[in-house]
């Protein structure tokens, strides 16, 4: 007979069926899965030898654990995939609003039930799916809500004196009896609030009001906070620290790879774009980047962070900005420009904190700085190093190119143009065309007109040539041309 098909208590006793606590649940379950060498955090990027580690060890520890990072770090993510390390159904009696264990109830209802009808009690299953209780820590949280409170309207529809336990109206915790209950953003819950929670960590009970009624509950706690909350608008009361078993520190990833992985696989994509959009390794290099450039950027608020969520968006943008472009010319499929990522500013904008520096300037300016270091500094990855000092007359692989700037009147290219006419354009200028047939031997011959125009803005961020953005396009010109041949 399977579990789920037991419907009494004395079908339970009689299946064999042992009660544990949920630590002990989630202890037990996670020293088979490593046993069995399964990954628990499938689809966590850059912590396979620094936070899952720890948190493993938190689990089998039974700790309450507060994983402490910056915004976009992947925190909620984690606490969610503890779900998969609980046991797929648990026994509950039927009614309890708190998942009271058969073999150990603790409200009152349960209690009554069990003493008048014994083995015959009703019995519930509760999946793993439906163990997970979160909630947003906001400044008008109250004990009432997390814990419980008096319920006039119970009271008086039961007919029952205050005095009366029946009349409790339980809160989130106790209701997240026997499951993983997730507090995001703990330093935002007002301090008293925190006090609040010293008992269920420590001792493991609940007091609701004045009553005598104790409950023991069995809750695996986790919670959530960004080191910047200490400052900004709360702290994490010291004792509230000392009863939370493991604090374990999160982090942004640490290279482009595994920031690549983390943005294709949460990208929102509509199939259409990911079927006719080709996106070249390299504007996923580029586009990563970015993030990086932005969490050691002079104008962003570094104590704020940088969240993952803003590549993620940003990449969605940049295929929005493709597909845009290729419905305008009336083309089934298109390749991803660098001239794209003009339109991931947005995504930008909205996710970078500025120090008073960068609100100077503007977030616009900020973001388009942003998209140039990038550029700077993949482009020695695939051309040769462009000196700050050069030596005046010793000639450099970019010699041809920048005199055909100067001798033009200008390049120009519009978001709009469609493949054809950007293919022609870019095949214009012989002396690109020489530069990656020199340089671009290990690029994929498909990526190679975006390695052209990377080239082009690589030179502008050496401050070789000049770049001037109007409104629907941008003009590649020579530093000093125009300005020569005005005089």
């Amino acid at each position: 007979m399977k579990i789920e098909n037991i419907k009494t208590l004395g079908e339970l006793k009689n299946s064999g069926y042992e009660s544990k606590s949920i630590k002990d649940e989630l202890r037990d379950n996670l020293r088979e899965k490593i046993k069995a060498g399964e990954n628990v955090f499938v689809g966590i990027w850059g912590y396979e030898n620094s936070v899952i580690p720890e948190l493993e060890r938190a689990i089998l520890s039974r700790h309450n654990i507060n994983l402490l990072g910056l915004r976009g770090q992947a925190k909620t993510r984690l606490a969610r995939l503890m779900v998969n390390l609980l046991d797929e159904y648990i026994p509950y009696v039927e009614g309890s609003e708190i998942h009271d264990d058969p073999y150990q109830p603790m409200s009152r209802f349960a209690k009554e039930i069990l003493a008048e009808k014994g083995d015959d009690t009703p019995i519930s299953w509760l999946h793993r799916d439906e163990r997970f209780y979160e909630k947003l820590a906001t400044p008008d949280v109250t004990v009432a809500d997390l814990i419980g409170d008096v319920d006039p309207i119970k009271a008086a529809n039961l007919k029952l004196s205050y005095a009366d336990d029946r009349v409790i109206h339980f809160g989130m915790i106790p209701r997240a009896n026997r499951c993983i209950f997730v507090i995001n953003e703990l330093p935002d819950l007002q301090a008293r609030i925190q006090v609040a929670l010293f008992n269920i960590l420590q001792e493991g009970d609940i007091q609701i009001r004045g009553f005598k009624l104790r409950l023991p509950l069995d809750v695996q706690f986790v919670f959530t906070a960004n080191p910047e909350d200490y400052t900004n608008r709360g702290s994490i009361v010291t004792p509230l620290k000392d009863r939370i078993g493991s604090q374990i520190l999160t982090h942004y990833p640490e290279d482009l790879e595994t920031a690549k992985k983390i943005t294709k696989q949460e990208a929102q994509l509509d199939s259409r774009q990911s079927e006719h959009i080709y996106v070249p390794d390299l504007a996923m290099d580029v586009l990563e980047q970015i993030g990086f450039e932005a969490r050691n950027s002079e104008y962003v608020d570094a104590k704020s962070g940088v969240s993952a969520r803003m590549s993620i968006t940003a990449f969605e943008n940049l295929l929005s900005a493709a597909e845009r472009r290729m419905l305008l010319s009336g083309v089934d499929e298109t390749k991803i420009r660098v001239s794209d990522f003009m339109g991931v500013i947005p995504s930008i904008t909205g996710k970078i904190e500025l120090v008073y520096e960068g609100e100077q300037e503007g977030a616009a300016f900020v973001a388009e700085t942003l998209l140039e270091e990038a550029i700077k500094n993949i482009f020695p990855n695939y051309f040769p190093k462009i000196s700050k000092l050069e030596k005046k007359g010793e000639p450099t692989a970019y010699d041809e190119l920048i005199a055909w700037f100067f001798d033009s009147d200008g390049f120009e290219l519009y978001d709009e143009d469609s493949d054809e006419t950007y293919l022609k354009k870019l095949d214009s200028i012989p002396p690109l065309n020489s530069l990656i047939r020199e340089y671009g031997g290990d690029i994929a011959e498909s990526d190679h007109y975006f390695l052209k125009e990377l080239l082009l803005w690589g030179l502008v961020s050496n401050k070789k040539l000049s770049k001037y953005r109007f409104q629907n396009g941008v003009r590649f010109k020579d530093l000093y041309g125009s300005y020569i041949s005005g005089l």
